[in-house]
């Protein structure tokens, strides 16, 4: 779970840093080259999610551990339409890229779209290996 504090200061000199060190225990994080950082690490960079939402039956029935298996190969998560916590239903699957940091945009775009084409083309064969 992500962790977020709000807090309004009101002391002299606006001493945000100081009221969140006596509240938390914690200073903000400062790197030489990158300078605060002030988000979920995740979202640093691009930050970008690309997501569909698409049909695998063939992958219900072959197991979600084996579509969770052959998404991390592709650099893919799979989740549930319900979001990251609310669980799958259906044979209907989020899919979106793994990584946030360290790629751009079309990098991320298009590995989504490299592994949802290749979930799908295994689906099709998964399909006719289940009777379906």
């Amino acid at each position: 779970k992500q962790w977020y504090q709000r807090r309004v200061a009101i002391t002299a000199g606006g001493a945000v840093g100081k009221s969140v060190k006596d509240e938390s225990g914690k200073d903000f994080m400062l790197d030489e080259k990158y300078g605060y950082v002030h988000s979920c690490p995740t979202n640093l960079g691009t930050g970008m999610r690309a997501s569909v939402h698409i049909d695998l039956p063939g992958w219900t029935k072959e197991g979600v551990d084996k579509l969770k298996a052959k998404c991390e190969e592709l650099s893919l998560q799979p989740r549930g339409t319900r979001g990251e916590s609310g669980g799958q239903t259906g044979h209907t699957y989020d899919i979106s890229n793994k990584h946030r940091l360290g790629y751009s945009e079309v990098q991320l775009v298009q590995t989504m779209i490299d592994g949802v084409n290749k979930l799908y083309e295994i689906d099709l064969e998964l399909q006719k290996k289940h009777g379906m």
